[in-house]
């Protein structure tokens, strides 16, 4: 049978120095998860991944290459003898195929690691491209062509078109574990997603706070969930009921309704609650190993969201608290969850226990004194410590997504 083969191309992990090789394993081990199912093989040289397969796997490498971090982008190639006469063919073959599909300019960008061919780069793409303009099938556009179709001359050659643009970064599994806070909302699955491409794994923790929060909230956390795992390769979700603990919060606003700063208690619920959720976030993070904690958020992006705010918050981490959003804007956060395939379910009507309980007037400016007397206050570590330890658990393995709709073995 005729086997498909797709070029990657590899992206940052070729800056490596002496490791270079650690990075290069696990970006074909993680390959090879996604295509456990399918027949394929997977092999890595010179900056360049290769994958062959049957023509029944080509659904399954294609959504594993749309999701496989470490590449900067893929194409499906067409494999011709190392012969100017094969490269003229196939190279006709993409320009009829970009013909059919609209295209009216082009131009050849070829790239030579076979020395002893008689052309040099020049001289094969001039070559090359004399069929297709002798025939006026159609005109060269070197600056802003509608279609480029690459040469690569290798241990074999590559003719391809169509480079489709992939995550870059560093290979998952390379840059250790965190814990991401997943909320829902848009902005926590892309601070995960960004992790994933510095390498790290990312595990999920969701507060739910029922009936307040519906069952179509938490479906909601899964299916977002089930997303960013095909990027991270798999994640678990731990959904911790936090309903008791929210309601600690309202108790404390009507029983002592002027904080020692002399603001109005229930401004302080969306910062307490962060807090509480952030305590739950260590018990967790230490079970599962987690060496940090992620959240989604954006500085000035809301009130709560301010460097005072971001200090109390902190100060009840036992760990590194990253917040790979910091910088952006919304309108930047949105285009990368567009990207990625999470924003539609991210902009579902089920809210999140946050934003039920968020006060008319939040706090801006806390201080942690302040927040802190408040927390003692409440009396509410034990509480912590029973939502943590009911918390459920779900599991979500891009292997058995891929295995469930794409499989041909």
């Amino acid at each position: 049978m005729e086997m498909i083969t797709y070029l990657a191309k590899v992206g940052e992990l070729t800056l490596k120095g002496g490791n270079i090789r650690e990075f290069e394993r696990r970006l074909i081990q993680n390959t090879q998860l996604y295509l456990e199912s399918i027949k394929s093989k997977v092999t890595l040289r010179a900056g360049r991944m290769y994958i062959d397969c049957e023509p029944a796997g080509c659904e399954a490498v294609e959504f594993a290459l749309s999701h496989l971090i470490g590449i900067t982008g893929w194409a499906k190639t067409r494999i011709c003898e190392k012969n100017i006469d094969s490269i003229k063919d196939a190279v006709m073959q993409e320009a009829l195929f970009a013909k059919e599909r609209g295209a009216k300019t082009f131009k050849i960008e070829s790239r030579r690691s076979e020395k002893n061919f008689p052309l040099n780069s020049y001289e094969l793409s001039c070559e090359a491209a004399s069929d297709i303009c002798e025939q006026d099938l159609l005109k060269v556009d070197v600056h802003k062509p509608d279609v480029t179709i690459n040469i690569e001359l290798r241990e074999r050659c590559f003719v391809y078109s169509d480079t489709i643009k992939g995550c870059r970064g560093l290979p998952v599994g390379t840059g250790g574990k965190g814990l991401l806070l997943l909320s829902g909302g848009i902005d926590s699955p892309v601070a995960g997603y960004r992790m994933m491409r510095r390498g790290m794994k990312v595990e999920c923790c969701y507060f739910h706070a029922y009936p307040y929060t519906s069952d179509e909230a938490r479906k909601k956390v899964e299916d977002l969930a089930q997303i960013i795992s095909h990027y991270g390769l798999e994640t678990h979700v731990n959904i911790v009921p936090f309903t008791d603990v929210q309601m600690k919060i309202k108790k404390l606003a009507s029983e002592m309704p002027e904080a020692p700063d002399g603001l109005k208690t229930e401004s302080y619920s969306t910062l307490l609650l962060r807090m509480c959720m952030m305590k739950t976030a260590n018990l967790l993070a230490k079970q599962i190993h987690s060496q940090c904690i992620i959240t989604g958020e954006s500085l000035g992006q809301v009130a709560s969201q301010t460097v005072e705010n971001m200090e109390v918050t902190e100060s009840c981490s036992d760990f590194p608290l990253l917040r790979p959003l910091v910088g952006m804007d919304k309108e930047e956060i949105v285009e990368t969850s567009k990207f990625i395939g999470t924003y539609e379910t991210s902009i579902l009507p089920y809210e999140d226990c946050c934003v039920l309980f968020s006060p008319k007037h939040p706090v801006i400016r806390a201080k942690v004194e302040v927040a802190q007397e408040l927390y003692k206050a409440m009396q509410v570590d034990d509480l912590i410590q029973e939502a943590f330890e009911k918390r459920e658990v779900k599991q979500f393995l891009v292997r058995d997504f891929v295995a469930e709709n794409f499989s041909n073995k």
